[in-house]
């Protein structure tokens, strides 16, 4: 049994694995999610840019993130287990269920957008008939796993909001929440991805459309973080203790920091103010990207933390 509770976790029933999975899985979903509805906003079901790095990315941080979660477990050997015995009527075991749908088909679609970059390497020709064949069902395949992502978003929120002693982390909004903080951090580390990795033009139509669905999808997530704060100012005396999670110690100041300073703000003025030359310049393109996703991961930590630490 690993013990990640030493240091930095407080104490905590969860510590910073289960954050670090949320964020992951969460980036998965929505950098999936993202690119199959672009796609489909254009009316193809082509291996764009896009879609190659969202694959790529969805699958490889939803393979670590599970990493993380099986490495939390009280004894982790025996992980099989919960992919063996299921509860309907908990919320991880239904996670569970959509993760093992989720994870074959994510990779099979991985393999489907990157079908020509797999096959130009000779030892792996021989996979070509395999995925053409899967390609066959590219229009069924999109809509499952655009479903099964969003899923995958929500379910982290559904998760950790059962929760019912953390006043923080127990309410409905939670999970809308993660879906909106889960799209932006895809958005953030597709449009990266996909310049880097794939040549995107950072002008192109493609990542416009993309750059323009960033500011709508952090929007809702700014209004649920309000209705967050709103319903604990207002609610009980135990959800007026847990306000203090947002004012003191040092979650606070991940949060203000991290998941605002650094994941809303930084953002905002990368794109906003300077120069037009600076602000079409590839350091801002990169840094905006990489300030959305580091916004994302405080944003779980505070969550995660500041949600137990103020418990009733």
């Amino acid at each position: 049994m690993l013990d990640f509770t030493i240091g930095l976790s407080e104490g905590v029933a969860w510590p910073w694995p289960i954050a670090v999975y949320l964020f992951l899985a969460g980036i998965s979903g929505g950098a999936v999610a993202v690119a199959i509805c672009i796609n489909l906003f254009r009316g193809v079901h082509a291996n764009t840019p896009i879609m190659k790095a969202a694959t790529l990315v969805g699958f490889v941080t939803i393979v670590l993130g599970m990493v993380c979660l099986v490495l939390d477990l009280t004894n982790p050997l025996f992980f099989w287990k919960i992919l063996v015995y299921y509860n309907l009527t908990s919320v991880m075991s239904i996670g569970v269920i959509a993760l093992l749908f989720y994870i074959p088909l994510v990779f099979v679609l991985m393999c489907v957008a990157l079908r020509e970059e797999i096959v130009s390497f000779s030892f792996l020709k021989w996979l070509d008939p395999i995925i053409g064949f899967f390609g066959k069902f590219r229009v069924a395949l999109d809509w499952i796993v655009l479903l099964l992502a969003i899923a995958i978003c929500a379910y982290t929120g559904f998760l950790i909001s059962a929760l019912i002693r953390f006043p923080l982390i127990n309410t409905a909004v939670l999970p809308a929440l993660f879906v909106a903080s889960g799209f932006s951090a895809g958005c953030a580390a597709t449009k990266v991805l996909s310049t880097w990795l794939f040549n995107a033009d950072r002008h192109g139509p493609e990542l416009h459309i993309l750059h323009l669905a960033e500011w709508p999808i952090m929007a809702v997530e700014a209004m649920c973080l309000l209705m967050i704060f709103v319903a604990l100012a207002t609610g009980n005396s135990a959800a007026k203790e847990a306000v203090a999670g947002f004012t003191t110690g040092v979650w606070a100041d991940v949060f203000w920091i991290g998941a605002v300073g650094i994941g809303f703000i930084v953002p905002l003025f990368l794109n906003f103010f300077g120069s037009k030359s600076f602000r079409e310049g590839a350091c801002a393109f990169y840094v905006s990207g990489l300030a959305a996703i580091g916004g994302m991961m405080c944003l779980r930590l505070f969550i995660i933390y500041a949600g137990q630490i103020n418990a009733i």
